[in-house]
């Protein structure tokens, strides 16, 4: 498992320029269910993306097609984590 926090190095208003195809990027990889959770942080400096790949290598790949990193509105801190306790209803993700 993998944290992707994104710390935004521009203004919102150029977050906001590239938020329609970042959406559509989520949706990408949800549906292949790579991304499990994401969201914003608060206050609004950047977000989190909780994503499930079989190395860290992936994720960078990943990373290259998201359209914040394109535009270079984003950086990238990727954390690997082991799931060894969860809540009962996350249990297929334990390791």
């Amino acid at each position: 498992m993998y944290i992707i926090d994104l710390t935004y190095i521009k203004g919102l208003e150029e977050i906001e320029k590239n938020l329609q195809e970042y959406r559509i990027f989520l949706d990408r990889y949800y549906q292949t269910g790579v991304f499990l959770m994401s969201g914003r942080k608060e206050p609004r400096t950047g977000g989190i993306i909780l994503a499930k790949a079989p190395d860290k290598e992936t994720i960078e790949r990943i990373i290259t097609e998201d359209p914040f990193y394109k535009a270079g509105v984003a950086q990238y801190t990727i954390t690997e984590f082991i799931p060894t306790k969860t809540a009962s209803d996350l249990v297929d993700y334990q390791e």
